[in-house]
Order: C-alpha cells, then structure tokens, then sequence
C-alpha cells in the first residue's frame, strides 16, 4: 500500500523514545524534520517549518505542549498527542484530539497520522 511520505515534527523530551518515534515513522517512509525536546524550540519549529505533521508528547519536563498545539493548529498542521496517560491529560480545548497511548504500537501510530491527515 502505498502512502504519501510526510515532513514530521517530533516534540518528546525522553531521548530513547524519541529515537524510537523517529525509527517507526522511518520505516513508515516519512521524514523527521526535527525531533525538539523544550517547549520554546518547538514552538518556534512549529511557527516556521515547513511540516505535514506533528506529533506531541504533552508534559515535556512538566511544562506541558499546548502552545505548540495551539501554534500548529492556527497554521492547519494536523497533529497528534502522545502520552503515557491517555486523553485525561489534555485540556480542555484540545478534548477532541488525538492521544496516542506511550508506548507506541507502530499500527496505532500509522493509524493516528492517516485519521487526522485526512481530517486536515
């Protein structure tokens, strides 16, 4: 099945799951444009890369990604959560969007990027 390769965002401040993110979209034929572990970096990758898609860890070091979210959805960037909590961790107006459990099932993943680049 073919499949249209993406520009990805990662924001995740946990190294080896970043890494392991990064290996999965790899393999899934996209292309990380960046992986960001602070919310004021990602913020500015969010304001000006050239992206298709991001994916979010929500508490990155206790601050959480929301402005990044926020920042992505005024430029109609699709983009998922990551968490290891699941949807009780996002607020309020992010509740309909996407949470993608930690750790990632590659399925679910591949999943989660199709739904919402199809959504955007």
């Amino acid at each position: 099945m073919a499949r249209e390769a993406r520009r990805v965002l990662i924001v995740e401040d946990e190294v080896l799951v970043a890494m392991l993110l990064e290996d999965l979209l790899s393999e899934m034929g996209h292309r990380v444009v960046a992986c960001v572990a602070r919310v004021d970096e990602a913020m500015k990758f969010a304001d000006q890369a050239e992206i298709d898609f991001a994916i979010l860890d929500i508490n990155l070091d206790g601050v959480k990604s929301f402005p990044v979210a926020a920042i992505l959805r005024q430029r109609g960037i699709p983009f998922v959560f990551a968490t290891g909590y699941g949807t009780a961790g996002l607020a309020n107006e992010f509740s309909n969007e996407l949470a993608l459990q930690k750790p990632y099932d590659p399925g679910e993943l591949e999943r989660a990027i199709a739904q919402v680049c199809a959504a955007g």
